[in-house]
Formats: structure tokens, C-alpha cells, sequence
């Protein structure tokens, strides 16, 4: 079946479509209402259907032969370490971890938070939770206590699990400390603190619910228990516009149904083949095509913890391939970008076999074109760019591989997936025409897997998806279609910027630069960087009669959104400015700043209240050399 007649299939006939997928999973009890309504008005799949995820991924796989067929390999070269576990081992891990949390109290419907590396032990525990219809929240171990604890005031999770530490390069980060410090600073206590230890003795346990993570490894064996299809399988934290992260919900029937979906008819990637999704189960890409997607699918998947460089060096991605012969590879642009700028020649490829590598899958913010260029020409592989998000939980928009491999084309994510309805509309919701930029939005229903709502928050839900145009998902990026029907996304049309792929809130970082006792009033942006895609810079007016030199308040600020959202922000410039750029009604003119930093040109708004102050930043933006045509990232 071609591209076009497959996806109008799941446009036109949603039901049927959508039942025949789920009818390559094993239910225990198959669905008879396959879309349903919520009395919210919520759409919802396959309501009356019981299955259970975890068990889908390993116990049904050891049943249809695959027991001795390796399920996770962990590949750290930051501890010299491969470790390999059968789907048999696995499973009798996890269900054993499983026992252990029961043993706890811990059970259906309950919540428990996961802050831990990339190590085996964080898959244990999230395929552990979904055994027993518990619900976890990996939170990424990069994060600072303030987000940690504001993620467990809103989960209030009766246990969280953790490690004695995650390693950035060469570089232990403890991790007891900061979650001792979240803690102490949340309002919700979790009754139990799990931890792994890395090393003998590496963490004293002796505080109230302070247990250690092997021992729950003792208890026996318990079966997995079936939920029904709409309950919450995990909530996976995403930053906002307004600084409170936003809990994505995932479900259970829909969630596996669109995996499922995705393995075969996008990714390509056949049941014995090995993926590798090189990203970090603190993400959504780690949840879904890392843990979920692969195991249920019956392939080899690989849990890597490392870096695209200096683990040891550019040529880490390309040992792995080998190494573990990758058939399917996904990793974010910004990697290959890290690879580019330290091995521009590629030399280190050179090194090693990479004939088993088939597709390369890049997503997490857009792929500039001299990055897919360089990579394309090196590997002389198929190399898709694609795109989706934390809510939707898999791809909206790419090449489905396993349907038809259309061609690609550079700077264009590609072709909606099957089950999204992608149009381009204007402010007040009329379609536009092609070629022409606006809101990106999917016409109700989403298909399976996607957000059914907000973890304990459905009024933000509407608001922040459903209220601007009705009947429509609003993804909150812009972009446009071209003639042929390639969708192009040009990035948030909201205050939510993407570092390295990871979305984050400027609005956030706003607060926290505003508390500064000498700051009056501030704008923070993302603006472009070659490495990154974007970064945050912070524009200051002082409060009068404060002097304070603009390097230390720069690394006081620098310092001040390391602790409180952590090294990934990338936070690195704060630059002193007489007034904010303003139209006549008080609207800080962010889009006109980011274009100045950018050298872009730009047209001076016909609202500002006075032209002077663009000129003025101007000009302070090119004493201090920010931004990329200086090349400060480096």
C-alpha cells in the first residue's frame, strides 16, 4: 500500500483503522468501543479494553519464543561497562522489583517518581511500576532540586527511586543530595527513598523509608496486573509557559497500540532487529523508543549512557553502531552537530563497520540543513528528520520507512504520520495557504498514545491545547506545508525554548532572573546556536540606584538558573540594558530582540514606544559579541 492511500485510510475510517492496529497486541480483554467521549468532552480509545504494557514487552515475548534474544543492552563507556540481558532475565528482574514495590504497599494507581542515570536499574523500575498498574514520573537526573521537588508536589508519589549518582563525563553527580534537598523543600513527602548503589558504600542508608534498591530484588515474583486501556501508565513533566511543568498523561492500550504502530509502519524496524534511540529515559524519546517502543516490537534496544563526544571522543555514536550492529538509529541533531564541530572529516567513522546501520532517525528540534547534508553524504543511508512531542508521545510528522520510503528533503520534517490531520491556520483559525506560515494544529481526534489530558489539570489542558481554536490540538510551534505537502516547523510561537532538545521555559527563567535583588525588570529569549539550535540570553534593567557590575551579575544569574533548572538550560548571558524594547501597550518586543541577537534583519514594529532602545541593544549586543554570527557558543 502506498504512503497517501494509507494515511487517507486512517483520516477517513479512524475506527476500523485504528482497531485493526490494536488487534496486533495481546488484550486481556479486547476493546468493543474503540472511540468514546469523556463527559468532558475528551476523546478517548479503546475505553473498555483491558491490557497491560509491561507485560506486552516482556513476559508475551518470552511466550512467543524470544527468551534467549538479548531485550536491553547497556553500553556505558563513561564506566567501561556492556552489560546484555535476555527478555527471560529481564523479565524475572522486573518482576521480582515488582514484588518488591508490593511488599511497600505500592500498587495500582499509586505514584512513584524516578530520578536516575542511565543505567538498567531506571528500566526495572519504570517496566516494574507498569506491572503493577503503579504510575511512574521519570524525572531527568540532570534536573536541580527546586524542579524535582515541584514535580513531586504535583505527582505525590508514595515512593521515588534514585541512584548514588549520574556520571557527565568523567564527573560524578550525586544524586542523594539533591534529592534530599528536593525533599526537604517539597510539601509532599514521599513515604519511601529507593536507592541504587553504584558503588559499595557509596551512599549511607539510614533515614526514615531509606531502602536499598537490591533488596526489593529479593522479594518473589508477582504476576502483572491488567488495567484498563485509559489508565495512567506514566506522567512525564514538560515545561510551560507559566514555569509549573505541565504532567503529561500516557496511557496504557492507546500508548502500546501507537508504539506498535510506529516500530513497524515508520521506523522500519522488524522483531531480532537491534534500535538504538540515543537519548535519556528522562525524555519522552527515552520512554517511548528506548524502553516501550522496542521491547514491545520483540528488537534489541540499548541503553547508552554516554555522550555523542568525549566519551571518549567524536567516534562514540559510530562504535556503538558497530559494536552492537544497529540496524535503526535515532538520535537528536544537536549530536551530529557535537560530532561535525570536534570531527569535522569524519575521521574517526573511518575506524569502524557501519553496513548495519540502515536508517538514521533524527528528531528533538529541527535539522538544519548543512547538518543533514554532512550526515546524509558520510553515511549514504536513508537520514529522516521528523517531528513530535512530549504529548503526543511518537511521531506526528516524518517518512513512514516501513510503508514507503519517499524521498526527503532538507529542512522539512515531512509528511504527516498516519492518524494526524495536520493543518496550518492563522490567528483567528482560518486555513492558510500553501507555503504560507502560521499555528501548526491537528484536527480532532489525536489518534492513540497521544496526551488524553493533564496529570490533575483539566482546565489547563483546554487552555493550553484545545481553547485557541476549537476542534483542533494546538502544538504551540509554527511552521508551514509546502505545494507537495512537506510540513516545515520553524520552531515555539510560545515562550518555550528548545536547548539541545530539551524544551524549557523562558518564562521560568524570567522569574528566577527577576528575584535578583538588583534587577527591576528582564526578558529572557532563545536564540540561535549552531551547537544547540537555541539557548537562553537574559536581558536586565537595573533597579535605580543599584551598581552592580554587569559581569557579576551575569554569573550570579548564571549560577542562580544552574541551581535552580540545572547545567542543561545552557544559560550564559545577561546583558544590562537602560529599557525593555515595548510596544505602547507594555508587550516586550521578544521576537524583534531574538532577531537583533540573531542578525537577522528586522522590521522596527510600527506599536514600539520608541525605536531608540533597538538601536541601543544593538549596539550593546555587538560590544558584548552574543549570538551566533560570533560565535560565543564555542
Amino acid at each position: 500500500m502506498s504512503y497517501r492511500s494509507f494515511y487517507q485510510q486512517s483520516i477517513d475510517d479512524k475506527e476500523i483503522f485504528w482497531q485493526q492496529q490494536a488487534g496486533e497486541l495481546h488484550w486481556d480483554k479486547a476493546p468493543v468501543t474503540i472511540l468514546s467521549k469523556t463527559e468532558k468532552g475528551f476523546y478517548r480509545w479503546f475505553a473498555d479494553g483491558e491490557i497491560n504494557i509491561s507485560y506486552l514487552c516482556l513476559d508475551h515475548q518470552v511466550k512467543n519464543g524470544r527468551g534467549d534474544q538479548i531485550a536491553l543492552i547497556y553500553d556505558s563507556p563513561v564506566t567501561n561497562t556492556i552489560q546484555k540481558f535476555t527478555y527471560t532475565a529481564l523479565s524475572g528482574l522486573v518482576a521480582r522489583f515488582a514484588g518488591g514495590l508490593v511488599t511497600l504497599g505500592i500498587g495500582k494507581g499509586d505514584t512513584v517518581v524516578i530520578y536516575m542515570p542511565m543505567i538498567p536499574q531506571a528500566v526495572i523500575a519504570m517496566l516494574a511500576c507498569a506491572r503493577i498498574g503503579a504510575i511512574h514520573s521519570v524525572v531527568f537526573g540532570g534536573f536541580a532540586p527546586h524542579e524535582l521537588a515541584m514535580r513531586i508536589d504535583d505527582a505525590h508519589p508514595k515512593a521515588i527511586i534514585s541512584a548514588s549518582y549520574g556520571i557527565e563525563f568523567e564527573k560524578k553527580i550525586p544524586y542523594k543530595v539533591l534529592v534530599d534537598k528536593a525533599i526537604d523543600e517539597s510539601v509532599h513527602k514521599p513515604l519511601f527513598r529507593i536507592y541504587y548503589e553504584r558503588e559499595e558504600g557509596y551512599d549511607v542508608l539510614n533515614g526514615p523509608g531509606e531502602i536499598n534498591f537490591n533488596q526489593l530484588l529479593t522479594a518473589d515474583e508477582v504476576a502483572y496486573v491488567p488495567v484498563l486501556s485509559t489508565e495512567p501508565l506514566y506522567i512525564l513533566y514538560t515545561s510551560g509557559t507559566t514555569g509549573k511543568p505541565k504532567g503529561i498523561i500516557r496511557d496504557h492500550g492507546g500508548y502500546a497500540t501507537a508504539l506498535k504502530f510506529s516500530m513497524n509502519h515508520f521506523y522500519n524496524a522488524e522483531p531480532g532487529d537491534v534500535f538504538w534511540a540515543a537519548s535519556d529515559v528522562g525524555w519522552v524519546v527515552g520512554h517511548s523508543y528506548i524502553v516501550y517502543g522496542p521491547l514491545l516490537q520483540g528488537c534489541t534496544t540499548i541503553l547508552y549512557e554516554g555522550k555523542p563526544v568525549r566519551t571518549p571522543d567524536a567516534g562514540a555514536f559510530w562504535r556503538v553502531i558497530d559494536a552492537h550492529k544497529v540496524k535503526v538509529m535515532f538520535t537528536a541533531p544537536t549530536a551530529i552537530r557535537a560530532i561535525k564541530k570536534e570531527d569535522h572529516e569524519a575521521a574517526l567513522m573511518g575506524k569502524y563497520d557501519l553496513t548495519s546501520l540502515q536508517h538514521l532517525f533524527l528528531a528533538g528540534e529541527r535539522c538544519d540543513p548543512p547538518t543533514y547534508y554532512w550526515i546524509k553524504d558520510l553515511l549514504q543511508i536513508p537520514v529522516i528528520d521528523h517531528w513530535w512531542q512530549t504529548e503526543t508521545g511518537w511521531p506526528m510528522v516524518g517518512i513512514m520507512m516501513g510503508v514507503e520510503a519517499l524521498p526527503t528533503k532538507a529542512g522539512a520534517a515531512g509528511l504527516p504520520v498516519c492518524g494526524y490531520e495536520i493543518h496550518i491556520l492563522s490567528e483567528e483559525g482560518e486555513e492558510l495557504e500553501k507555503g504560507k506560515e502560521g499555528y501548526i494544529a491537528a484536527k480532532l481526534p489525536l489518534p492513540p498514545g497521544c496526551l488524553p489530558t493533564l496529570w490533575n489539570n483539566d482546565d489547563r489542558f483546554v487552555a493550553g491545547y484545545l481553547q485557541h481554536f476549537p476542534g483542533y490540538y494546538q502544538t504551540g510551534d509554527g511552521g508551514y506545508i509546502d505545494e507537495d505537502g512537506y510540513c516545515y516547523i520553524m520552531g515555539r510561537v510560545d515562550d518555550v525554548i528548545n536547548v539541545s532538545g530539551h524544551r524549557l521555559s523562558t518564562g521560568e527563567m524570567e522569574e528566577l532572573v527577576a528575584a535578583h535583588p538588583a534587577v527591576a525588570e528582564c526578558a529572557v529569549m532563545g536564540i540561535a546556536d549552531e551547537l544547540r539550535g537555541q539557548r537562553p540570553v537574559a536581558l536586565v534593567v537595573l533597579k535605580d540606584g543599584r551598581d552592580i557590575e554587569e559581569m557579576q551579575l551575569e554569573n550570579e544569574l548564571v549560577g542562580l538558573i544552574r541551581e535552580k533548572i540545572g547545567a542543561i538550560a545552557y544559560f550564559r548571558n545577561a546583558v544590562i540594558v537602560k529599557r525593555l524594547p515595548k510596544t505602547r501597550s507594555g508587550k516586550i518586543l521578544r521576537k524583534t530582540i531574538r532577531q537583533i541577537v540573531d542578525g537577522i534583519d528586522y522590521i522596527t514594529p510600527s506599536t514600539i514606544d520608541d525605536p531608540i532602545i533597538l538601536l541601543e541593544i544593538e549596539e550593546k549586543i555587538k560590544a558584548r559579541k552574543i549570538g551566533i554570527r560570533f560565535q560565543s557558543f564555542v
